[in-house]
């Protein structure tokens, strides 16, 4: 039990601060990506022509947003769950029914890590350059120049899914150790409680 405890301290704190960092960077793309959008419809409406990149950059911001904040409602049990058979079974029960679904989102993260790196970010259309979005003055960095590369949106599920592989450890760890009578000795879980769709 103290070993799982000692396991988790580091795993909590560097789940906190990574995700309070990324949780502000998918403030700041939902805001940007929001913008983007309202450009994009005050400019069609009012001139009857939006600029092109205002569709690319509002999906950049949304892909980087969605792969910021996964991890972070995981982690405060921000998502949707059907918790019928949860709460109708015993508390050691349905601390062993928690870490076999935990057990099996950790594999199924596995698969997403690879796939994602090896069929969106290192493929031919991660390599690949944007057709809208430029670096502004003219500024050319990469094999892409002045244009974004594609990688750049592709990354952004991909670092989601090495978050919620951090997030997925320490929860798994958090249910070993309360399946084991520990429950009481856990430290809460960092950050202010999401809404649960209760």
């Amino acid at each position: 039990m103290d070993l799982m405890l000692t396991l988790l301290k580091p795993l909590d704190w560097l789940n906190s601060r990574i995700l309070a960092v990324g949780r502000w960077i998918a403030v700041i793309a939902l805001a940007l990506m929001v913008v983007f959008i309202l450009t994009q419809v005050v400019m069609r409406y009012a001139f009857n022509d939006a600029p092109n990149w205002t569709e690319e950059a509002a999906r950049f911001g949304m892909l980087w947003m969605t792969g910021l904040m996964a991890p972070l409602a995981f982690r405060q049990g921000g998502f949707v769950a059907i918790d019928l058979v949860e709460r109708a079974l015993s508390r050691t029960l349905a601390a062993l029914l928690g870490l076999i679904l935990l057990a099996i989102t950790i594999w199924v993260l596995l698969i997403a890590w690879d796939k994602g790196l090896n069929n969106h970010v290192d493929t031919m259309s991660g390599r690949g350059c944007s057709s809208s979005l430029r670096w502004p003055f003219g500024i050319e960095i990469g094999r892409c120049g002045a244009r974004f590369a594609n990688s750049y949106q592709y990354a952004s599920l991909w670092v989601g899914v090495n978050l919620m592989l951090l997030v997925s450890l320490e929860l798994l760890i958090r249910q070993l150790v309360t399946l084991f009578g520990g429950g009481d000795r856990l430290p809460p879980v960092g950050g202010e409680e999401m809404a649960g769709a209760d």
